[in-house]
């Protein structure tokens, strides 16, 4: 199986890419999601790949994060879910959205993503709801919309409220707005106290 491909971006869309590896051109299919994160063509560039073999071809997934690779096959486990429909998942919804939509068994959200049906939407949620930790969910999505990678902070301090007994949504909400409020805000214990406090 091949892992991931490193080499230079030969070409680029928002649906494919080329990247040649010591003179081999590997096609790769991707998300939107990577290509926003991609290099500029002739630049080097690294994706991390699901390889999938077929009777009739053997095609190539590539991802900008390992993140990305792990929630498409977490997301192609799901029966008549497969790899196209996987990345048009990847392609509407971040993964932060994503994990959040199935965490809150929110198959309409993941509906609204183009190519993908009401039917096939909750099987997704059912099929994922025990595959998905609903705290990393929440922190994720969180983080996202703060715009910023403090996922880790986030989760630590919606753990710590849902432990003082908090809501998941009430403690989302708190948190999100202390993020809004003081964008500059980097550690657990700050988010945790002005979180309480309602500042």
């Amino acid at each position: 199986m091949i892992a991931y491909v490193k080499g230079t971006l030969a070409e680029k869309s928002p649906t494919r890419v080329v990247v040649d590896v010591c003179g081999v051109g590997y096609e790769a299919f991707i998300p939107l999601s990577t290509f926003d994160r991609l290099p500029a063509a002739g630049e080097a560039v690294k994706l991390h790949t699901y390889h999938c073999v077929r009777e009739d071809a053997q095609l190539l997934y590539g991802f900008a994060t390992e993140r990305e690779r792990e929630m498409f096959e977490l997301v192609t486990t799901v029966s008549g879910v497969g790899p196209k429909i996987a990345l048009a998942v990847l392609s509407g919804l971040t993964i932060g959205d994503l994990q959040l939509a199935i965490a809150e068994g929110d198959a309409k959200r993941l509906a609204s993503v183009k190519g993908i049906g009401k039917k096939t939407a909750e099987r997704i949620v059912i099929d994922l709801k025990d595959k998905v930790n609903p705290i990393e969910a929440v922190a994720n999505a969180t983080a996202a919309a703060a715009g910023d990678a403090r996922a880790g902070v986030v989760r630590d301090a919606l753990l710590a409220l849902t432990a003082l007994g908090y809501t998941e949504e009430v403690a989302r909400k708190q948190v999100q707005k202390v993020l809004e409020d003081d964008p500059a805000v980097s550690d657990t214990e700050t988010i945790i106290r002005r979180a309480l406090s309602g500042k």
